[in-house]
């Protein structure tokens, strides 16, 4: 039986397609969706994420059901020990938790880090990988996918995401790049077409999940 997870979800509505991190379909078995109320895109895209309140998602860690807990937002990863002491079952806030294996294979000038606002993502966020920030990139404030995240619509065009995507990352990538870490868990729907346009290996939330918890994810999701 494949494990279940339990996704902590930021008070959001925008459209979760597969590969988010919090569509069901995303996964093998089954998923429970915490909704954090009142935990905005705006409120936890911090550049200070020491101030974030986290009381709710402490409470949502408590009685999780799941085999392994995940959030729907990597700026969590600041509180990463903090809740998984709250809980024996694995728990993944941000795919910046993978720089502990990264950073024993690439430097951190190799290492292009996409997210979805660049000025928020600080070397706090990083931790003891601060010297990673340097490879921190963010998405376009005209982007599709980050007007659809930031201003919260209910729509989203896939294929427009996708493809706007793979432009800008193509512009982006410079011949020292070696790897692509998606921070934002809203970008691992189009990994496949991001590592097939730069050929570099991709790491992301998904993977750190199906790390912790083999066979979590569905195969097609993963590298």
């Amino acid at each position: 039986m494949s494990p279940k997870v339990t996704v902590l979800q930021l008070d959001t509505r925008f459209p979760r397609v597969p590969g988010d991190v919090a569509c069901k379909a995303t996964y093998r078995g089954k998923v429970e969706i915490i909704r954090i109320p009142n935990a905005t895109v705006a409120q936890v895209v911090s550049n200070r994420p020491d101030l974030i309140d986290i009381t709710a998602f402490e409470t949502a860690v408590d009685r999780a059901t799941g085999d392994v807990i995940v959030t729907s937002c990597g700026f969590l990863s600041y509180w990463q020990d903090h809740l998984a002491s709250r809980t024996p079952k694995p728990f993944v806030s941000s795919a910046l938790i993978a720089l502990e294996s990264l950073s024993r294979r690439y430097s951190a000038k190799e290492v292009l880090t996409l997210t979805f606002d660049k000025t928020s993502l600080t070397k706090q966020h990083f931790g003891a990988y601060a010297d990673y920030k340097a490879g921190v990139i963010g998405l376009p404030d005209d982007m599709h996918l980050r007007r659809v995240i930031s201003e919260n619509r209910p729509t989203l065009d896939a294929a427009r995401a996708g493809q706007e995507l793979t432009k800008f990352l193509t512009k982006v990538r410079r011949p020292h790049h070696k790897h692509l870490l998606l921070e934002c868990t809203n970008l691992p729907p189009y990994k496949a077409a991001l590592q097939s346009e730069t050929g570099l290996k991709v790491t992301d939330i998904l993977t750190c999940i199906e790390t912790v918890r083999p066979g979590t994810i569905q195969p097609r999701f993963l590298p």
